[in-house]
C-alpha cells in the first residue's frame, strides 16, 4: 500500500512522450505485460523513494535486480530529481506501481492519466504496471488514501470492467494488488473469493503483497496460509514484502515504515514453495534505515529465492540468485 510522495516538480518538466533513456528489462518489456503473460522483473528489488535516491546512486549494479516507482510521482519531473531518476533507470530494470487509478471508485476512469502513464511506461521501458484493488477518488476529487471496495458481485463486475478498459488504454496487461483494509462495508463474500473473481472476470495479473495478507489476517481473523494457498497465484507478476505497525494485538497497520517481521518472511517462503522464486520487491516508505539494512532484507529475499530454486530448479523466475 503506497501513498504519494511530495511532487517536487521542476518548472521545466520532462515530456513523458519524449525520447527515453536506454533502460532495460529482462527479456524485454512491452505491451504484453509481465509474469505468466509476458516479460517481467526477476530477482529482488527495492521501491524507489525520494529519501533513498542518494543511497541508491552509490550502489553497485549487482545490488538490485529491479526498482519500482509510482508513475504519478515521476511524470513530468525534471531538474535534479529527473536526472537522478533517469540515471537509475539506465542501470536497473523498472517496474511501475500506480496510486491514482481508483479502479474501484465511482468516478469515470481518468483516461488522460492512463495515456500519460502509458507514455511513461513506454519511454522508460518498464517491465510491467500494477495498481491497487481499491478506491481512492470520487466525483469530488482524490482521497489520498486507499479505500476498500465492497466484496460483492456487483463490485466484481464494476471493477473488472474498469480494469479491462485500463488495459486497453495502456495497451498492456496490468497486475492488481489486494490492499490492506480496516473495514469491510457491504461484504457479501470473503475477500479471497472477491479477489479471485476480479482476477478471473478482468483476466488481469496479480501483485501479491504478503504483508497485506498478514495484516488483514490479523485484523479479520483468518489463516494467512489458507488465503495464500487459495489465491490465484499463478497470475503473479511479482511480490511485495514490507513492515507494519502494531497498534493493538488485533489491529495491525500497513505502514511500510518498519523492518519485515518473521511471520511475513514465512509467508514469502510459502509463496515460493507454491509458485517458485517469484520476483520480490522490498517496500520502505519512511523511517528509512541505513541502506545496508535494506540491502540486508534484499539479501534475505535472495537467499529464500535460492532455496526455492534448489527445491524446484525448473519452477523459479529469478535473476541474480
Amino acid at each position: 500500500m503506497n501513498r504519494h510522495e511530495p511532487a517536487g516538480r521542476d518548472p521545466r518538466p520532462v515530456d513523458p512522450h519524449g525520447p527515453r533513456p536506454q533502460g532495460h528489462c529482462p527479456d524485454g518489456g512491452g505491451p504484453r505485460g509481465a509474469g505468466p503473460h509476458g516479460a517481467g522483473p526477476h530477482g529482488a528489488g527495492i521501491g524507489l523513494r525520494r529519501g533513498l535516491l542518494s543511497g541508491m546512486h552509490d550502489l553497485p549494479d549487482t545490488a538490485l535486480d529491479f526498482i519500482e516507482v509510482a508513475p504519478e510521482n515521476w511524470i513530468g519531473v525534471g531538474g535534479r530529481f529527473g536526472r537522478q531518476f533517469e540515471a537509475l533507470v539506465e542501470r536497473f530494470p523498472l517496474v511501475c506501481h500506480g496510486l491514482s487509478l481508483s479502479l474501484g471508485g465511482p468516478a469515470p476512469l481518468d483516461i488522460a492519466l492512463l495515456e500519460d502513464v502509458r507514455a511513461f511506461l513506454d519511454r522508460y521501458g518498464a517491465c510491467c504496471f500494477t495498481e491497487h484493488l481499491s478506491a481512492c477518488s470520487d466525483d469530488q476529487g482524490h482521497l489520498y488514501d486507499l479505500m476498500p471496495i465492497p466484496f460483492t458481485d456487483e463490485a466484481v463486475r464494476h471493477v473488472a470492467g474498469r480494469i479491462r478498459r485500463a488495459q486497453d488504454v495502456l495497451e498492456r496487461r496490468i497486475g492488481i494488488e489486494p490492499v490492506s483494509y480496516y473495514a469491510a462495508p457491504g461484504q457479501e463474500m470473503r475477500e479471497l473469493e472477491f479477489v479471485n473473481a476480479v482476477l478471473r472476470e478482468a483476466d488481469c495479473d496479480l501483485l501479491l503483497d504478503v504483508n497485506n495478507i498478514y495484516v488483514n489476517s490479523v485484523n479479520f481473523g483468518y489463516d494467512p496460509f489458507e488465503y495464500l494457498h487459495g489465491i490465484d497465484g499463478a497470475r503473479t507478476v511479482y511480490v511485495h514484502i514490507a513492515g507494519h505497525y502494531v497498534e493493538a494485538p488485533d489491529l495491525f497497520i500497513d505502514t511500510h515504515g518498519a523492518p519485515i517481521v518473521e511471520p511475513v518472511w514465512a509467508l514469502l517462503d510459502a509463496a515460493y514453495a507454491r509458485w517458485g522464486a517469484l520476483p520480490t520487491l522490498v517496500e520502505r516508505d519512511f523511517n528509512f534505515p541505513p541502506m545496508e539494512d535494506l540491502l540486508g532484507e534484499v539479501a534475505r529475499v535472495r537467499r529464500l529465492q535460492s532455496g526455492a530454486q534448489a527445491r524446484d530448479p525448473g519452477g523459479a523466475r529469478t535473476a541474480g540468485v
